[in-house]
């Protein structure tokens, strides 16, 4: 069992950690745009006629042309401190996104359902400037469980997310635990190359004390003989909480705890229910 003070060591930490995240340049308290991209071309800035529209800047920017094979940028962008022209652009979903900047303003596109969005974050946010940290419980040892790990070979999820999509996810197996000597399980998601997993759960503080759309929570690789930690403590707040053009996936049923779980961050200022 883990000594307590090194327990909340090891939480303070990570919690300082995230808030780092969160206040970075492009963290989700500068997300300030998300807009939907149709074939073709798609003008960008700030005017009436665009079809992207900018939270600021200049009132047509440039042009991103989306292909049967991709997307690229073209006009007032820049990309590394360059100007584009018919840039190829990456989307989140192959690799690292490319960044386009206008002014204070930052830009990627991302794939969420089969369609190309453009995400835009604000470096001048008045959230990031003003975020002071997040409400948690206590760091309560009883909160860290040792679960076992029970694959589920070739399974797949169907994830919804807040937008109304679904995605097919494949899920590595099921993190098993016990709270008050009832067994519960949460079907988990894939987080890393050695076998790290991903819990999007819900419980039922939700929509109370805690966001309606529930958690997130990660865990390391289980080890040798199935077994891994899951320590709710680090049971976080979804990106939704902070900017309304977040993507979250939410708890499907199998993931929604019937029990009050009493760790990790609280709600997030005014943002209780889904």
């Amino acid at each position: 069992m883990i000594d307590p003070a090194a327990h909340t060591a090891e939480i303070e930490a990570w919690r300082a950690e995230r808030y780092a995240a969160l206040q970075r340049e492009t963290g989700w308290l500068t997300l300030a745009g998300l807009g939907w991209l149709k074939p073709g071309p798609n003008r960008v800035g700030t005017a009436a006629d665009v079809d992207v529209r900018l939270p600021d800047g200049p009132s047509h920017v440039g042009t991103i042309t989306v292909t049967e094979t991709g997307a690229r940028a073209d006009g007032g962008f820049l990309h590394a401190g360059e100007p584009t022209r018919d840039l190829d652009l990456v989307t989140d979903a192959a690799g690292e996104p490319t960044q386009l900047e206008v002014g204070a303003l930052r830009m990627c596109l991302i794939e969420r359902g089969g369609r190309l969005a453009v995400r835009t974050w604000d470096l001048a946010s008045p959230a990031r400037e003003a975020f002071d940290g997040i409400d948690h419980w206590a760091i309560d040892r009883r909160w860290r469980l040792e679960a076992r790990f029970e694959k589920t070979p070739g399974r797949t999820l169907t994830v919804p997310d807040v937008l109304g999509f679904v995605e097919e996810e494949a899920s590595p197996g099921d993190v098993v635990f016990r709270l008050d000597g009832v067994e519960h399980r949460l079907q988990a998601l894939p987080s890393g190359p050695s076998g790290e997993m991903w819990l999007v759960f819900g419980d039922v503080t939700n929509g109370h004390e805690t966001y309606g759309g529930g958690r997130f929570l990660y865990t390391d690789a289980p080890d040798g003989d199935g077994r891994v930690i899951v320590d709710f403590n680090r049971a976080y707040n979804p990106p939704c909480v902070f900017s309304p053009f977040a993507t979250c996936p939410l708890p499907w049923p199998s993931n929604r705890l019937a029990v009050r779980v009493e760790a990790g961050e609280q709600a997030y200022g005014s943002e209780m229910l889904l």
